[in-house]
C-alpha cells in the first residue's frame, strides 16, 4: 500500500509517500520538505499568517514532487494522511482541506494524524522496532517522556511545566542575535565554546520529579548576556556551549531517573528501548549524551536520522499507514486541533504547553 502524508502544522510544507517492501519492512519512497525559513527569518520566529499563506501557495507542487520522486500516480495511492494538530490553525486547515479534497476526489480513506504521534512512531519507520518503548519527545512546542505501549496507546510520564525545550533554544538564539531557527545556530556556536565558563542552573535537578522546566535557565542566560554586553564572539560561543551543556545534563538526568523509575515499577518490558524524537533530537551533542546514559543503564538507545527528527511528511505518512493497517480511519468532517495531547487520560500540569502550540 502507498500512503501520502501531508504536514503543514508550522513552517515546513511537506509531503511524502511511504509503503512497505516485499518483506513488510517500512519504506520511504519520497520525502519532500519545503522550508519557510526565508519568509520568517526577518521576524525572528514563525508568523502564523505568513506560514498559512506559504502553505497555500506551495502545497500542490510539493505533493506533486512527492509523487514524482516516488514514481507513482494519484491512482496508485491507497490513503491520504494529513496532520490535524497540534499546530497553527491556519496551516492545519490548508493541509487538512487539501487532504480531504484528495480523499473525496480519489475515493480514498482519509486519516487525520496527531503530529506528536508522527514523531512518536518515527523510530518504527526508520528502525522497524516493535512496541513497547519509551520516548523522549523534545521539540519547539513539547517536551515529554511517554510510554509508547502500542498504536494509540500512550502514557505521558513527564512534561515541561513552562517552556518547551525547542522554545528555550529559539529564544536563547534570538537573545544572542543568532538568527532563526535558533536550535541549529546555538549548536553551531557551542562547538567552538567552553561549556564550563558559565555555570547555568540545571532546572529541577535533585527534585523528586521527572518533569522539566526551562524558563529559569533561559532567564539565567539573559542575565549573564546582559552583564557581559556588548558580547564578543567568544562570549556568544561560551554562552551557547554552557547553555547546551546545562540542557544536556538536565535531559540525561531525567532519562536516567525515568529508567530507574520504570524498572522499579516493572514497567520496562523487553527489550528495554529509549527513543528520542522531535526537532531538538537532531542535536548531535544531546544525542550522544543520551546514548551514553542509556548504555550505562543497559538500555538500547534509538534516534531517527536528523532530517527525520524535524517536521516532515514521511512521519505523517507512516503514522497514516499504521492506522490504515489497523482500520483506524477518520471521517471527512474531522476538525483541526490546535491543541491535541497525545495522552488523552493523564491530567495536564498547570502551565504546561501554554506557550507552545506545535511539535
Amino acid at each position: 500500500m502507498h500512503v501520502l502524508g501531508i504536514e503543514t502544522s508550522c513552517d515546513e510544507t511537506a509531503a511524502a509517500i511511504v509503503s512497505r517492501d516485499k518483506h513488510g519492512a517500512p519504506q520511504i519512497l519520497s520525502n519532500i520538505v519545503l522550508s519557510q525559513i526565508d519568509e520568517h527569518e526577518a521576524f525572528g520566529g514563525v508568523v502564523p499568517e505568513l506560514a498559512a499563506r506559504a502553505h497555500l501557495l506551495s502545497l500542490d507542487r510539493v505533493i506533486q514532487a512527492a509523487l514524482t520522486d516516488a514514481g507513482i500516480e494519484f491512482d496508485q495511492l491507497d490513503a491520504i494522511a494529513a496532520t490535524a494538530g497540534p499546530g497553527l490553525i491556519g496551516g492545519l486547515l490548508v493541509g487538512m482541506m487539501t487532504g480531504k479534497a484528495l480523499s473525496a476526489s480519489l475515493d480514498l480513506p482519509f486519516i487525520a494524524i496527531n503530529h506528536l504521534e508522527g514523531h512518536a512512531l518515527t523510530a518504527r519507520l526508520t528502525h522497524d522496532i516493535s512496541y513497547p518503548y519509551f520516548l523522549l519527545l523534545v521539540s519547539g512546542g513539547h517536551t515529554q517522556i511517554i510510554n509508547v505501549r502500542g498504536l494509540g496507546k500512550y502514557n505521558r510520564l513527564a512534561t515541561t511545566i513552562d517552556d518547551a525545550l525547542g522554545e528555550a533554544f529559539d529564544k536563547t538564539a534570538k537573545l544572542l542575535g543568532l538568527g532563526f531557527p535558533g536550535g541549529p545556530q546555538v549548536e553551531r556556536h557551542a562547538i567552538s565554546g567552553d561549556p564550563k565558563r558559565f555555570v547555568f542552573p540545571r532546572p529541577l535537578s535533585g527534585r523528586d520529579t521527572l518533569n522539566f522546566s526551562f524558563s529559569g535557565l533561559k532567564t539565567a542566560v539573559r542575565q549573564r548576556a546582559s552583564a557581559l554586553a556588548p558580547l564578543s564572539e567568544n562570549d556568544i560561543d561560551d554562552i551557547c556551549a554552557s547553555f547546551q551543556q546545562a540542557i544536556t545534563d538536565t535531559l540525561v538526568d531525567r532519562v536516567t531517573r525515568t529508567i530507574e523509575s520504570v524498572e522499579a515499577q516493572n514497567l520496562a518490558g523487553k527489550p528495554r528501548r529509549f527513543v528520542v524524537a522531535g526537532g531538538v533530537a537532531a542535536n548531535a551533542s544531546i544525542r550522544s549524551a543520551l546514548e551514553t546514559a542509556c548504555s550505562w543503564q543497559g538500555w538500547e538507545f534509538i534516534a531517527p536520522p536528523a532530517h527525520l527528527c524535524s517536521d516532515n511528511g514521511a512521519m505523517i505518512a507512516w503514522a497514516g499507514l499504521e492506522r490504515l493497517e489497523a482500520g483506524l480511519l477518520s471521517k471527512l468532517d474531522e476538525m483541526p486541533h490546535p491543541r491535541w495531547p497525545l495522552d488523552q487520560e493523564t491530567a495536564s500540569i498547570i502551565g504546561a504547553g501554554k506557550r507552545g502550540a506545535k511539535a
